[in-house]
Order: structure tokens, then sequence, then C-alpha cells
């Protein structure tokens, strides 16, 4: 339950609250990267082209995703700033306008699934088999958005009002309801039938429904519902649907040539075979299993930075961020540390043979140097964020997005050197990211922006 006091949403500059804020967070998101890697784990054990295929149908999925989750990151800035500023009252009218610019986006994306996928797929894929798993999987994966965007607003609301602890119970529901299904309808036990690869898909479905229900009953015992009217009638708004569309389509934009990219990406790495292809489906493992603290961090610094704005403490803002960074930095360097003294052990987990983990291990050096990389770059990124300037964060976006496509494209498919090679480009990606975004927060204009 929200505290009563006036000041209950205001948050301090200490490590404290920003570890109060973060740890929960980075539980909520490490417990999706666990049911991707069982998603994978369970997926292995079909053979190496299902594995290889998963990446792909994978990254193609999360662009439609990280549209609700851009949407998500739009919508937290704005009730974060409510929240400093002590207009609880209009916390209830953003969500609600949140709410039903989500939906709209997912019955576009189930529709684009539907008309495109097949095009693409079979316009970019070498093997006609991979193709036809591919859009097979995700005619049944797309179903799942609906939910899985209704459940990222809800959480986007318990983050922005300081309540990121109640965001946990959502999470461990839906990986406890993802393994068991896993198991059940790709293996067929339990009296489920035998799905194989699609198995996978209708067991993320039923997932995203149950954490959905998991954490709108949370919501609703906990009172914040009630307290902030969020469960009435929900009618449209035009001038609060204006400013968190305005506020989140840079941010969705963003996210979704973001992961387009790394669609790309994956394209060119399928170029050079199965193998490679599922070594770097694991490396996106690692990307999300060890990131996750990285990214708690980040969706700190968007709620922490918002609110102390909406306090007026524009000069603690720096301070703020310098904090988060050194909290995001030293876990990076420790999860580097542990993915280089036994990277064997971490790949041995997906039950592939000696010559595939000897291949990987190479990548998975590239790809743990790159999330230190990462651990400033996301901090100072979601700082601009923050300030409510989203059309910044896409302009950032942009110009890393336009070098890593072009290093990839030169060294993957012109020169056609190892993956380990074309995992480089997550340097090139992370390091423009964190060098704009760095630069803005120390000259932009930030402090005049009004959301």
């Amino acid at each position: 339950m929200l505290n009563e006091r006036t000041n209950s949403l205001q948050v301090d500059v200490t490590y404290r609250q920003i570890l109060k804020i973060a740890l929960p967070i980075s539980v909520s998101i490490l417990i999706p990267q666990i049911n991707f890697v069982t998603n994978n784990i369970f997926v292995g054990g079909l053979g190496v082209q299902p594995l290889a295929v998963s990446g792909i149908t994978g990254v193609f999925y999360l662009i439609f995703a990280v549209m609700g989750f851009g949407l998500n990151n739009g919508l937290q800035a704005l009730i974060s700033r409510r929240a400093g500023e002590n207009r609880l009252s209009e916390i209830g009218g953003l969500f609600h306008q949140g709410i039903l610019i989500a939906l709209a986006f997912a019955l576009l994306d189930i529709a684009i699934v539907y008309l495109i996928a097949p095009i693409i797929f079979k316009a970019t894929l070498t093997n006609p088999v991979d193709a036809e798993m591919a859009v097979n999987f995700l005619y049944i994966r797309i179903w799942g958005l609906p939910f899985l965007y209704m459940f990222q607003i809800r959480n986007s609301l318990l983050v922005g009002v300081n309540q990121s602890r109640l965001i946990v119970y959502g999470t461990v529901v839906e990986t406890i309801a993802n393994i068991f299904f896993d198991y059940s309808f790709i293996y067929g036990h339990f009296g489920f039938p035998k799905m194989g690869f699609n198995g996978a898909a209708v067991a993320s479905v039923i997932s995203e429904v149950i954490a959905f229900l998991a954490v709108y009953m949370v919501i609703r015992w906990k009172r914040i519902s009630a307290q902030l009217n969020i469960h009435t009638k929900i009618k449209f708004d035009p001038v609060n649907a204006k400013l968190v569309f305005t506020q989140s389509l840079p941010l969705i934009l963003q996210f979704i040539i973001s992961v387009g990219s790394w669609e790309f990406f994956y394209i060119l790495i399928e170029h050079h075979g199965a193998q490679d292809l599922a070594i770097s489906n694991i490396m996106r493992n690692i990307f999300g299993l060890f990131g996750c603290v990285t990214w708690s961090f980040a969706s700190t610094t968007n709620m922490m930075v918002s609110n102390i704005i909406g306090q007026d403490l524009h000069h603690r803002v720096m301070e703020l961020i310098v904090k988060i960074m050194k909290m995001s930095v030293g876990f990076a360097i420790f999860i580097f540390l542990i993915l280089n003294i036994s990277p064997a052990f971490f790949l041995k987990v997906y039950g592939q043979n000696d010559d595939f983990i000897n291949a990987a291990i190479p990548v998975v050096r590239v790809v743990s140097g790159a999330l230190i990389i990462m651990s400033m770059a996301v901090v100072w990124l979601n700082a601009v964020t923050g300030t409510g300037n989203t059309r910044i964060n896409l302009m950032i976006e942009i110009i890393a997005l336009v070098l890593y496509c072009i290093y990839s494209f030169i060294v993957l498919q012109k020169l056609f050197l190892p993956i380990t090679w074309g995992w480089g480009a997550e340097w090139i990606y992370w390091s423009a990211t964190l060098s704009c975004s760095f630069i803005y927060m120390k000259k932009g204009n930030w402090r005049q922006k009004k959301i």
C-alpha cells in the first residue's frame, strides 16, 4: 500500500534509495531472461536447427515486444515526474491512456506479423525449412503480445510510484508457468500434446497471460488501484493520450530500429551457417541474463532522474547518474570476470558438443567486454529519457545503429570474417551510445524541458 505521507512518492539521491528501487527491478528482468534461457535449453534438446531458428524468431518477436517497452519507458517517466511533483491525481489518467495506446499497438502488430513475416523470412533466410519454422512459430507467439503489453504497463506504474518491489510477484508466477508449460508442450508431458519447437510458443503465450493476471491482482490487493483511481472505467482523453504518445513515440521508434538492426545482424549471421547462428543465439542469452542488473539500473535512472527533476532538484541529477553508474559498472566487471574465468561452464548448459563450445568461447569474451561498456551507456541513455527529451534518445539511437549496421555488414557480409569479429559491433554500438548520451547530459538544455 502506498504511504500516506505527502512526500511518500518522492525519492532521495542515496545509494540505499537506488538499491531499493533497482534490486526488485533486476529480479523482474532476470526472471524473464531465465524463461528465455529455459526455452533455449528445452529447444536445444531438439537439435541445433531449432536452437538456431529460435534466435531469429526471438529477435523478431522482440521487435514488437520493445514497442511496449518504449511505451512503458515514456509512461514511466511521466508517472515518475507527477510523483515527484506530488500531482498524484493525474497518474490514473496517464495510466489509462497508456493502456489504450498499448492495445492499439498490439492489434496492429498482430496484423503485421501475419501479413509481413512470411515475406521477410522467405526473402532473407537461405534455408526454406528455417523460414517455414520461423513463420509457424510466430503465428502462435504473437498472440501473447497484448498480455505482455498490459503486463509492462502495470509494471511501469509500480516503478513510477516507487513500488518496484511489487513487480517481482508477476515475474515469479510467469517463470513457474513458463518452465512448466515449456516442458509440457515441447516434449508432450503431463498429458499435453507434443508440439516440439512450436510448443515453446504456446508456453510463452500462456505464461504471459498468467503474468498479466498476477500483476493485475497485486495492484488491486495492495489497493494501489483504489488510491490512484486506475481501475475505474477507462475513457479516451485526447490531452493525456497525446502527451503519452508524444513522449513515448521516439522511444518506441528507438527500440524498434534497435532490435530491427539486431535482426539484420542475425540474418547476416545466418548466412554463416546453423552453428554460428546457434552460438549467436546463446550470446543473446548472455546479454539478457547477465545484463539484467544493468538494465535495472537503467530503469532506475529513468525513474529517479524524472522524479528529482519533478522535485526541482536539477542540480543533483549528475550526482545521481554518477552514483548509479558506479554500481552498474561494478556489477558488470564482476560478471565479466565470471564469464571469462569459466566460459565453458556456462556454454555446457545448452547441451552442445565440444566443437560448438570451443567455437563459442572467443565470442563470449568479446560479448563480456561489451557488457562493461553497456553498463555505462544504458545509465546515461536512460538519464536522457528521464529528462523528458525522448527525441534526443531517438537521435542517439540512429547515430549508434548506423555505425553498428555498417560495421556488421562489412565484417560479416563483405569480408565474411568469423562471427567473433562480427560481435565486435556491440563495442561500436555501446561506445557511440555512451559518448552521445554523456555529451548531451553535460552540455544539453534538458534543464528547461517540461513534460
